[in-house]
């Protein structure tokens, strides 16, 4: 029968501290990053312009349609080129660079269907409404509509951002140190994977759950 054995675990609070920022650092760029980008798609699929709307269907169209897994490995095969191409040898960290190219443009795509669904939400009245006052249709949407339409999508965003949090753990793939790799590592070095991994899960699990609980008090509030 298997003995359990966590006093590995204590000793590898800072190596598991530092893949837990690795992590963080690759979720909030990915948040920030496909939250602007998904806004300029969601406008360009909704815009009068049928070029830039096709382009945005494409790109949203051929990220939902391929897994994440194989997004990473693309841009970790293609990044470091570019970058090299651009920048020379001199490239401090290819993993976690292709690894946030990979994760920003991807949810790039999820965020832009939130943001056009909630866009859509905002009654057309507010639109009519802003051109009579002599808004642009850019100033219409960005001062009126947008506002209304975030108000809308936050629990939606949060959601998509836990998603985002857990799907991290696929940088394993490209060998770098986040957290769930950092884990990994160290267990099978200790010879104690299994704890390690639980451990792991129990701290994935303790964070989704917390920012859940926040996304149940926002929609309690009203906030759709």
């Amino acid at each position: 029968m298997y003995e359990f054995d966590w006093s590995s675990i204590p000793g590898a609070l800072p190596l598991l501290g530092k893949g837990l920022l690795v992590t963080l650092e690759v979720t909030l760029t990915a948040i920030v990053v496909g939250i602007v980008w998904g806004t300029l798609l969601a406008v360009a699929r909704l815009g009068a312009n049928p070029l830039l709307a096709g382009l945005a269907a494409g790109y949203v169209n051929l990220f939902r349609s391929v897994p994440l897994v194989m997004v990473i490995l693309w841009f970790y095969l293609i990044v470091p080129q570019l970058l090299k191409a651009v920048f020379g040898e001199g490239i401090a960290d290819i993993r976690l660079t292709s690894a946030l190219v990979a994760f920003a443009l991807f949810e790039a795509a999820y965020y832009s269907e939130i943001i056009r669904a909630g866009i859509q939400s905002v009654p057309r009245g507010q639109v009519a409404a802003g051109l009579a006052l002599g808004f642009t249709p850019a100033q219409t949407m960005r001062l009126i509509v947008l506002p209304q339409a975030f108000r809308n999508m936050v629990p939606l965003l949060l959601t998509q951002a836990i998603i985002l949090f857990q799907d991290t753990s696929l940088v394993y793939v490209i060998g770098l140190s986040d957290f769930f790799g950092t884990a990994y590592k160290v267990g099978d070095r200790d010879g104690r994977l299994v704890e390690l991994l639980l451990f792991a899960g129990a701290v994935y699990f303790a964070i989704c759950f917390a920012a859940s609980q926040v996304v149940r008090r926002l929609q309690s509030r009203g906030v759709q």
